[in-house]
């Protein structure tokens, strides 16, 4: 018997399909990295169903790699190919928790400390120019790179990105046919997204055909924290930010309020993944948005 020999040449992999470019949006003073997947058979007359998706770094692989092995066999799983754009950062780590928090969260924001020593203060609000920038900036770029059906684009987002995609969803409501806001932060500073939801219904501005899907992990209920979090030093300071941010209570309430309305009933849904946690979820979600973007309608 032989073991493989430690001298052997070793590459990088490689997402076949998939392109990153780094890009500078809107007033941002560093480039954000565009993960870019397109289909390698021809696009089909109307251009291809689109997905865009923040926390790109986090995310884009696993969003491509469900895409593939589902829309290799249709018939079994009604997905078809299609195109996902991602927007990150210029980093290896999953997150850039800095630039994120400025990013992702709506307008008006506040300052919060640093998140490490000796590193800036942390800023929220800057969600307003981010969505704009990938309007006008970032939707033109990619459709110069590959045609897109303008009818059916998604937007992904998780946490702090659910959050945005409720505010593009409630400021922006045409930009995108479908939303798909995975544990969604609406509890974030003093849930704050609440009254724009409000104005949005007041104003009854809801486009023909959209579709709003809101999930989260059963763990990130206020009545449930994971097993493996029971009798640890911290439960009780875990059960108590439960408590506080709602994740799964405040995300079906949304879901519920728009059911109860005959004019948005059938637009909204939510669900919840079992054995999930706040993190963990990130996959599962994904794979939803995946089916959600690219399901065959005809």
């Amino acid at each position: 018997m032989t073991s493989a020999s430690t001298d052997v040449a070793t590459s990088p992999v490689a997402l076949a399909g998939a392109t990153y470019t780094d890009m500078t949006l809107g007033n941002a003073d560093k480039p954000h990295r565009i993960f870019l997947y397109r289909p390698t058979e021809p696009a089909p007359p109307e251009g291809w169903p689109v997905l865009y998706m923040t926390d790109g770094n986090a995310g884009f692989a696993t969003a491509v790699d469900a895409q593939k092995v589902q829309m290799a066999y249709p018939s079994g799983t009604n997905i078809r190919a299609g195109v996902i754009v991602a927007i990150g950062y210029p980093t290896d780590e999953a997150y850039d928790p800095f630039r994120r928090s400025w990013d992702l969260s709506p307008p008006p924001g506040r300052i919060y400390p640093p998140f490490f020593p000796d590193t800036p203060d942390v800023r929220t609000g800057g969600g307003e120019g981010f969505l704009s920038a990938i309007e006008e900036e970032l939707k033109p770029w990619v459709e110069r790179q590959v045609p897109i059906d303008r009818s059916r684009q998604t937007l992904f987002g998780h946490s702090f990105g659910g959050l945005f995609v409720l505010h593009a969803l409630f400021t922006r409501p045409g930009a995108f046919r479908r939303w798909v806001a995975a544990s969604p932060s609406i509890y974030w500073e003093d849930s704050a997204i609440l009254a724009t939801e409000q104005a949005f219904l007041d104003r009854a501005d809801v486009p023909a055909g959209i579709e709003l899907h809101l999930s989260a992990g059963q763990y990130e209920s206020e009545r449930l924290i994971a097993p493996f979090h029971k009798g640890k030093p911290d439960e009780e300071q875990r059960q108590a930010r439960a408590r506080e941010t709602q994740v799964v209570e405040l995300a079906r309430a949304m879901a519920e309020r728009w059911e109860a309305l005959p004019a948005l009933a059938g637009i909204a849904r939510f669900e919840e993944y079992a054995g999930e946690n706040h993190m963990s979820v990130l996959p599962v979600a994904l794979n939803r948005a995946v089916q959600i973007a690219f399901r065959q309608e005809n």
